[in-house]
């Protein structure tokens, strides 16, 4: 009987260990998706087509057209347009302050939610490795106490035992090894994203002082 519930128990902790292995395994590329969708839709395909957006908006920001800007710009969800939309709509505030508040929305809307996506990421590569190990550790505990409470020990019956120990860790390994190669990959395009945004709002903010000093703002 004791034997009977010691089993069943192994069985109940290696199953856990799976089960939580490929929970992290799908929240880490649940996490990957995300941010690789949001930098698509918050960047332009390419600098041509940021060029061709930003030069239609110069043209009307020089000419003090400010509510051709925003019509132009509504319904945008491209990061560059969205954050043009905001410091346009609040230009009574000036140029100095509008800018700001245009930075602090693109730092609290954008970047801080790809950067809290991707430190769940970092956890899940840190832990499938340690959740792994525990399988490795348990599964090899099992070992040993198969060869200390059996007279004689048939392969066979340490074969379960030796088996968890390894899956696990191997499938530590397979999952923290290419979500580490994809966070890489995500990290360059949103290095790519943050350069072309930054090109843009360069581009914006020269128009966009130049219609305000036209307009009669600051």
């Amino acid at each position: 009987m004791s034997m009977l519930f010691a089993y069943s128990l192994f069985n109940m902790i290696a199953d856990a260990t799976y089960f939580a292995l490929a929970a992290v395994a799908l929240w880490g590329l649940y996490c990957i998706v995300v941010v690789w969708n949001r930098v698509a839709q918050k960047r332009f395909k390419t600098e041509e087509q940021q060029d061709q957006f930003m030069d239609d908006v110069e043209q009307m920001l020089t000419a003090g057209d400010f509510e051709g800007t925003l019509d132009y710009c509504q319904g945008d969800t491209r990061a560059v347009p969205q954050m043009i939309e905001l410091a346009v709509s609040n230009r009574e505030l000036g140029y100095k302050r509008s800018r700001k508040l245009m930075m602090d929305r693109f730092q609290r809307d954008v970047m801080s939610d790809l950067e809290y996506r991707l430190s769940w990421v970092s956890t899940v590569i840190k832990s499938a490795p340690m959740i792994g190990l525990f399988g490795t550790v348990f599964g090899m505990m099992g070992a040993f106490k198969t060869l200390a409470t059996a007279e004689t020990v048939e392969p066979s019956a340490l074969a379960g035992d030796i088996q968890v120990a390894l899956v696990t860790t191997a499938s530590g390994l397979a999952i923290a090894i290419p979500l580490m190669i994809l966070v890489a990959n995500v990290n360059i395009r949103i290095a790519k994203m943050e350069d072309l945004v930054g090109s843009g709002l360069g581009r914006f903010f020269d128009a966009y002082k130049a219609g305000l000093a036209r307009t009669g703002g600051q």
